[in-house]
């Protein structure tokens, strides 16, 4: 009989990191970037007007609402795309289309370090069949910049609170707090001194599977902000549990597995697919 360890697909609490919420100033330069340029898709079913957008990557979103100033998150976004050369190319291709922003693209290997109109980054990293649980797009991982000497707070703080699957890496010389965020995702609470952008309200989004167990543990840490409806609630402040610290800034949009949206079918387009080299058959990504 085969010996199994059955502890390598365990994944903690956390079902899946399902979006990132950022504010933007101009719907049109957010469109040009995300949609045309990194190839995404705009969600056809939900916020259509022109004060949001919803940007489907794979099975999660961005969610980019208008506002007079942008929200950068300090620190990374880890991208799966189906094909980084194509996207180089792309992206080059328009570069002269964001000139007064911020925009930057870095080859580094084989992965794509993009950095958006506004400042926020995103490390584009090449399907290759093991990325992301096998998935041709899709988001992997965020990594956050945090103080010095907060990491093994926050792995407690998601451990004993939040109920996730947690261990402290080192990452590029610097303690981290590694999160299990699903089967194939991650939330990374890299160590870095030098990080002095102060909070700007972005938010993320996660599904969990025990929702009631973390909320009465962050309600006894007065630590709930927002009761949004039966499936949901919020919290901003990473606190550590052994002595009661603020140790980071996130707001967490918390959703049961009974909330309306979990495991909501997204629609992605190939963006390869043009009227020049249009093949029949092949407007839609999969996702895998």
């Amino acid at each position: 009989m085969t010996d199994y360890d059955r502890t390598d697909q365990d994944f903690g609490n956390i079902v899946s990191l399902d979006h990132v919420n950022l504010t933007v100033p101009d719907q049109q330069m957010s469109t040009l970037f995300h949609i045309v340029g990194m190839g995404h898709t705009r969600d056809p079913y939900m916020t259509v007007g022109l004060e949001n957008m919803w940007v489907n990557i794979g099975r999660e979103q961005f969610h980019l609402p208008t506002r007079d100033s942008a929200q950068v998150l300090r620190g990374r976004i880890g991208l799966v795309t189906p094909d980084v050369d194509e996207l180089e190319e792309r992206l080059d291709r328009m570069a002269s289309r964001f000139e007064g922003t911020q925009f930057a693209v870095e080859r580094e290997g084989r992965n794509l370090d993009v950095t958006g109109p506004w400042g926020n980054r995103f490390r584009c990293h090449p399907a290759d069949g093991e990325r992301l649980g096998g998935a041709n797009i899709g988001l992997e991982y965020l990594i956050f910049n945090v103080p010095a000497g907060t990491a093994p707070g926050i792995a407690r703080f998601y451990g004993q609170v939040m109920g996730a699957t947690t261990d402290l890496v080192e990452r590029r010389g610097s303690p981290t707090a590694r999160v299990q965020a699903g089967r194939h995702q991650a939330m990374l609470f890299r160590e870095d001194p030098d990080e002095s952008r102060p909070y700007d309200n972005h938010h993320i989004a996660v599904y969990i599977a025990d929702f009631s167990g973390p909320h009465k543990a962050l309600q006894e840490m007065d630590l709930v902000t927002e009761e949004s409806n039966a499936s949901q609630y919020r919290f901003v402040n990473i606190t550590d549990p052994e002595t009661g610290e603020t140790l980071y800034e996130l707001e967490h949009e918390v959703r049961s597995m009974v909330h309306p949206m979990y495991g909501r079918e997204l629609v992605n387009r190939n963006p390869v697919q043009s009227l020049q080299v249009y093949r029949r058959g092949a407007d839609a990504l999969m996702v895998g």
